[in-house]
């Protein structure tokens, strides 16, 4: 299985350097890892033993995120090293203050994962949720390095817990520890013989719980916003939810939406623009006129960073995502106190079917069950009783990040 590792690894790698001219995400993957070894060794001081943070993407490294907040705040000479596999995630977060050095992880190879921990040379490292990198994980634990998981979650359907999952489940007994999400995953490990595990939670809720203190005023939104009776803030969509929301719009009365894409590259704005022929794009905010302002039902957030802000000014939220690969980011929604609707594809996220469980979240399928739910929260009373239920939520579920904070304190991990 080792082997096929490997060549899938290098598969993978080959085929987005053949996609790198044509695909600029593909490009930037290449491009940032390009002499990254050797600008990692010009760039980083080998006695400084730093925590090491990996991060998949831009949603993990919020995950992550309280808990360098945490060590920065209360042991503030401790160094950190960020590493992204993702450009999405790098590209916005690879001058993050939280952080003393950001690179890209270089390509999960033998020699890499040798040559990248001997550059860094960690006190230990911090993955998060489900990233598992064979090589990585076995080197970190050849030196003796401890590795911790945080945010981990499992289910029954994971290759870790089938039949012919060993060379997978090797990868997992590297770690030192995992903080499961829940106890149904603290479960899963034990029933591969994998004890060094416990219940901390999820520390998304420790991030996102701030936020509504934080929110940013956004003079341009609260313009557009005025004329409004109800005001839908749509986070991360893609295609299939811009179409719904499109249809919506055709019928409803003094309705505006707040619209934020996943992908905001010029060849999507085009389509949004054909979409919503009468939108507007908050770049050219200050371009428009007042009455221009006032009739039009979209105000398109053509830029990066607004989100979690943005939620704050609805009156309900649409999360994107649901009709391809899975929902996107629930719960800076719901610290909002707003109920939260979203497409079909969300049995892989565990605050999704609590949100759904508790009356706070309602998931749609089409454009039918959108209408009615739409409809059905229009009622003041019923939009009320969900938002509050969404927003208690999660001031409960908060308290992950002192939970790890006191392990790594207590095993002298991190010390004054």
């Amino acid at each position: 299985m080792r082997v096929f590792y490997d060549l899938g690894i290098g598969f993978y790698a080959l085929i987005l350097r053949l996609i790198a001219p044509f695909h600029s995400k593909a490009k930037r993957w290449v491009d940032g890892r390009k002499g990254l070894l050797k600008y990692i060794e010009q760039t980083i001081e080998f006695k400084q033993k730093p925590i090491w943070f990996h991060f998949a993407s831009l949603g993990e490294f919020e995950q992550g995120r309280s808990i360098m907040e945490a060590i920065k705040s209360q042991y503030p000479n401790e160094k950190i090293v960020v590493t992204f596999f993702s450009p999405s995630g790098y590209e916005i977060r690879k001058n993050t203050p939280l952080a003393d050095h950001v690179f890209y992880l270089p390509l999960d190879t033998a020699k890499n994962a040798r040559m990248f921990l001997a550059l860094i040379n960690p006190k230990f490292a911090v993955f998060t949720k489900y990233e598992y990198w064979y090589h990585y994980f076995k080197a970190l634990r050849a030196q003796n390095i401890p590795l911790f998981m945080v945010s981990a979650i499992f289910r029954e359907d994971q290759v870790f817990f089938k039949w012919y999952g060993g060379f997978f489940r090797k990868i997992l007994k590297q770690v030192s520890f995992f903080f499961a999400q829940n106890i149904d995953s603290v479960h899963w490990l034990k029933s591969i013989h994998i004890k060094q595990a416990g219940l901390a939670g999820d520390t998304r809720f420790d991030r996102v719980v701030s936020l509504p203190k934080q929110r940013q005023v956004i003079a341009a939104v609260e313009t557009f916003i005025q004329s409004a009776d109800q005001v839908i803030v749509a986070g991360s969509t893609w295609p299939e939810d811009e179409q719904l929301l499109a249809a919506w719009l055709q019928q409803a009365n003094a309705t505006k939406i707040l619209l934020a894409p996943h992908e905001i590259g010029q060849q999507h704005l085009d389509q949004l623009a054909q979409l919503f022929p009468t939108g507007l794009f908050f770049s050219q905010f200050a371009s428009y006129s007042s009455d221009a302002i006032a009739v039009s039902p979209v105000l398109i957030i053509d830029n990066i960073g607004m989100l979690s802000s943005l939620y704050g000014y609805g009156d309900l939220c649409y999360i994107g995502g649901g009709f391809g690969a899975g929902i996107h980011n629930t719960l800076e929604a719901a610290t909002y106190g707003k109920p939260v609707i979203f497409g079909p594809k969300y049995y892989k996220f565990q605050e999704a079917k609590d949100l759904l469980e508790i009356g706070a979240g309602f998931s749609i399928d089409g454009k039918d069950q959108l209408f009615a739910t739409l409809n059905a929260l229009s009622v003041p009373e019923k939009q009320s009783l969900a938002g509050e239920a969404a927003r208690k939520y999660v001031v409960e579920k908060a308290g992950a990040t002192p939970i790890i904070m006191k392990y790594l304190v207590s095993q002298k991990f991190l010390q004054k």
